[in-house]
């Protein structure tokens, strides 16, 4: 499915390179989810050091990468702007507590839910999404303080490094994999802007026009615990349970998302209610040690995969390189240019975007094409929550439409009994066109439906039977239920006096089999 392709083997000096690139890709990223969710850079430094160590440590997919997002930063804007930061840390906190809940009450099952062409569109909306976030890299802070477009020779020089760096990336591979091809494209652009001394935004800039302040940095201490300074009420629980739902939910669902595209690169598979555990312990431990709460990175990952990453010791690496830069090394990260950062992220959304797509528009079903286009387009437009309920929500009415038109009834008389040969599934969407098939006047007083080729899926499907069961004994007449399955039996019974039919004993059919019970 997904074009970059990834080794099965792994070892130590793969892990720690790669997390070394992440680490250094992940700084201007967790400074502009910070400025999303307006609050200050280390707040969005710190929760991609916690959530990216204990996600790595003890979550369910080795090699996947975790910190602050924008998914979920968009949601925590209007709550600091409202309340403050230290509502965002109580919700955090619950967040995390509600997805320690899912994984105990094993809901990333669900996850297996969600059809392919949702994934599709899952996958090259969040490709587009990546890009568009670096546009904003080509803006610069004008004498006005405004955010402009770079014009002349910035503009050339950022074309230039960024179209460097990719090639870089995409060259190094063919001569040597002796080390990551994105860590050398950083390295090497940042030895060519400083050494020739070009006019080149770097990582300090971005923190700079990101917080509008010209002495800002990323230099900081260790996290320090905190209970969040919030009252201890019901009120203040009203107030941070509908964010944390919709946190929740936003999390884990790019989380297992994103667990299911690296399983899908890798050739393993990740362990879903673990991952939701270790996000929601993540989380937890965020909101008392100051930081915004976070969950799965795609575009991270997929660096990191690259990169030839696939143990826990590449997230690992990139957590603590991270929280290094933060307390040592801030100085030298800072002079990175954005370009560099920009290029890698490039080649990540040509790595993650499925092509192919376009090619197969034509060739699956209209209502799968039209899936994979509304996903990327409601990924783009809203977030990713919204775009996967609303993709498994029109899929499965498209589900229900198709097997709705399947269910048929065949009438024929067998010594003086009436027969209903029942085919296809009923259920929600094809019980009005099951009643209409039969002829209540004109059937004998004995009326046999044969189940053998359906199955009674649900609810409406038990009140079908009862409707028609009723039709028939209002005309004096006796309706018989035959080789219905043992789950639809079980239906029936639980249903009780939901329902009132006749079930004409089956016989027992013994088949060969080599499992002995």
């Amino acid at each position: 499915m997904f074009e970059i392709k990834a080794s099965k083997a792994g070892n130590l000096k793969n892990d720690v390179l790669s997390g070394l690139t992440v680490a250094l890709a992940l700084v201007p990223e967790a400074v502009a989810f910070a400025f999303v969710a307006g609050v200050e850079p280390l707040v969005g430094l710190y929760a991609a050091f916690m959530v990216g160590l204990i996600t790595s440590v003890f979550g369910g997919r080795p090699g996947m990468i975790s910190g602050a997002t924008g998914a979920m930063a968009v949601v925590m804007v209007s709550l600091v702007a409202i309340h403050g930061v230290q509502y965002l840390f109580a919700t955090v906190v619950l967040t995390g507590i509600l997805q320690i809940l899912a994984g105990l009450f094993k809901l990333g099952k669900f996850i297996r839910l969600v059809p392919h062409p949702v994934m599709l569109g899952f996958v090259n909306g969040l490709a587009i999404v990546i890009f568009l976030a670096q546009l904003g890299q080509f803006k610069v802070t004008n004498d006005a303080g405004e955010l402009v477009w770079m014009q002349g020779s910035q503009m050339a020089t950022m074309a230039g490094l960024i179209v460097l760096t990719m090639a870089i990336i995409h060259f190094l591979p063919k001569l040597t994999r002796a080390v990551p091809s994105s860590l050398v494209a950083i390295v090497v652009v940042t030895i060519i802007v400083h050494s020739m001394g070009l006019d080149a935004r770097t990582v300090v800039d971005f923190v700079k026009d990101m917080t509008n302040n010209p002495e800002a940095s990323i230099a900081g201490g260790l996290p320090q615990f905190s209970i969040p300074q919030v009252p201890f009420t019901f009120e203040t629980f009203k107030i941070i349970l509908p964010f944390a739902l919709v946190l929740a939910a936003i999390g884990l669902i790019e989380s297992l998302l994103t667990l299911t595209l690296i399983d899908e690169l890798t050739g393993t598979r990740g362990r879903g209610n673990k991952e939701c555990i270790a996000q929601g312990a993540a989380n937890t431990v965020n909101g008392f040690f100051g930081g915004m709460g976070g969950c799965a990175m795609i575009g991270q990952s997929m660096i990191n995969v690259n990169s030839g990453g696939r143990g826990r010791a590449s997230g690992i690496t990139a957590a603590i390189a991270l929280l290094m830069f933060i307390l040592f090394a801030s100085s030298y990260i800072e002079m990175i240019p954005l370009a560099a950062l920009v290029g890698v992220m490039f080649i990540v959304v040509i790595g993650t975007f499925e092509w192919s797509s376009f090619r197969i528009l034509n060739k699956v079903p209209k209502a799968d094409a039209f899936v994979i286009v509304l996903v990327s387009g409601v990924t783009v437009a809203t977030d990713l929550a919204v775009a996967v309920v609303v993709g498994v929500i029109v899929s499965a009415l498209v589900f229900a439409w198709e097997h709705a038109k399947h269910v048929s009834v065949k009438r024929s008389t067998v010594e003086g009994s009436t027969v209903y040969e029942v085919d296809g599934p009923l259920f929600f969407g094809s019980v009005s066109h099951f009643l209409e098939q039969f002829d209540v006047d004109g059937d004998s007083d004995d009326v046999i439906v044969e189940f053998k080729n359906s199955r009674v899926a649900d609810h409406s499907a038990i009140e079908a039977i009862d409707t028609l069961a009723e039709r028939y004994i209002n005309k004096g007449k006796t309706m018989h239920l035959k080789h219905l399955s043992a789950d639809c039996l079980e239906l029936l019974t639980k249903a009780g006096d939901l329902v009132e039919v006749n079930v004409i004993e089956d016989p027992d059919y013994h088949i060969a089999s080599d499992k002995l019970s």
